[in-house]
């Protein structure tokens, strides 16, 4: 949240791609929706989660790091629509597992495949806080998205997919920074836990 606050702007535009992805998303056909959830779902979010990264870490956001981070998320976020429709928990655990390949890709600057193996490193060092923490960010959110929606909608002027609209765009840079923050936490445990090796 303070991250939110000091870079209000920028971090509110996070939410700008799955606000109108999810408008998008609600005037296509039934059959259609989850392919365009599988590819254009994954590069609007990738896309957020790797500004959030550059807000969180206050790094300039490079050619070369964007595009492997781009392709590595889009890459993870494959399955999560068919997940999701299983439950969410499922979801939630694969991103905790391999999602920080994002921040990973922006920061480090790997190649796709050391990146990979690093964000899974990451996530080994502490698998109940990576998931936990996603898990969290997940159930706020959506509470939070749903209260703002049902407030919106109650106004009487604003329509549906307005109030849907403005719910995403104001709550999902959350998700976003705090999974970005998350990277941070994780490195963290994991130099932590080769200190006491030594």
């Amino acid at each position: 949240m303070r991250l939110y606050g000091r870079r209000f702007w920028p971090s509110l535009a996070l939410g700008i791609g799955p606000a109108a992805g999810g408008v998008a998303l609600t005037r296509l056909p039934g059959y259609w929706q989850l392919a365009f959830a599988m590819l254009a779902g994954g590069v609007i979010a990738t896309a957020s989660y790797i500004g959030a990264t550059a807000i969180a870490a206050g790094v300039p956001l490079e050619r070369r790091r964007v595009a492997t981070a781009l392709l590595a998320g889009a890459l993870v976020f494959l399955p999560v629509p068919f997940l999701v429709n299983l439950f969410i928990l499922p979801a939630v655990a694969w991103l905790g597992l391999v999602g920080l390949v994002v921040p990973v890709a922006v920061i480090e600057g790997l190649g796709l495949r050391a990146a990979f193996r690093r964000a899974f490193a990451l996530a080994r060092a502490d698998p109940l806080h990576a998931v936990g923490g996603l898990a969290t960010l997940a159930i706020v959110g959506l509470l939070t998205t749903w209260v703002l929606f049902f407030l919106l909608r109650g106004q009487g002027d604003a329509t549906l997919a307005a109030a849907g609209l403005l719910a995403v765009l104001v709550v999902s840079p959350l998700l976003f920074l705090g999974s970005a923050l998350l990277y941070f936490d994780q490195a963290a445990r994991v130099v932590e836990s080769r200190r006491r090796r030594r």
